[in-house]
């Protein structure tokens, strides 16, 4: 998996490494059992803080798509990704509630803002086939 940071976004970059160790989970570039590296091995490959790893690692062992083990390393959860609960419904409408607003209040219609969605939704499953 290719991690590509950019250093003069808004978005902190231990969001953006979390976010991308996601879509590659999601696009099944990065599979459950597979091992990631080190925190230190990582920083030093894309040129960053080892905390900045360390933190986007913590985030994604709280929401259960890594484990970390003294032996083994950092893999992905071998069980997969938990499944959305009641909990996580209630966080997607959160974050989903002001995206919708602002696109609202920028005259993006309905049936734009749901071809949009489906066309995130189509990029993740193509990965599926591929492996």
């Amino acid at each position: 998996m290719y991690i590509n940071l950019d250093l003069e976004a808004v978005e902190p970059i231990y969001t953006q490494l979390k976010n991308q160790i996601i879509a590659g989970i999601a696009k099944k570039e990065i599979v459950p059992g597979e091992g990631l590296p080190s925190v230190r091995s990582l920083a030093a490959d894309i040129g960053i803080n080892l905390h900045t790893v360390n933190k986007a690692y913590q985030q994604l062992k709280q929401e259960g798509f890594i484990l970390i083990h003294r032996q083994r390393g950092v893999v992905v959860n071998p069980e997969g990704v938990p499944k959305a609960d009641d909990e996580y419904l209630g966080q997607l409408k959160h974050t989903l509630h002001p995206l919708v607003a602002e696109s609202v209040c920028r005259d993006v219609n309905e049936e734009d803002f749901l071809q949009l969605c489906r066309g995130l939704f189509n990029e993740f499953k193509e990965g599926e086939g591929d492996k």
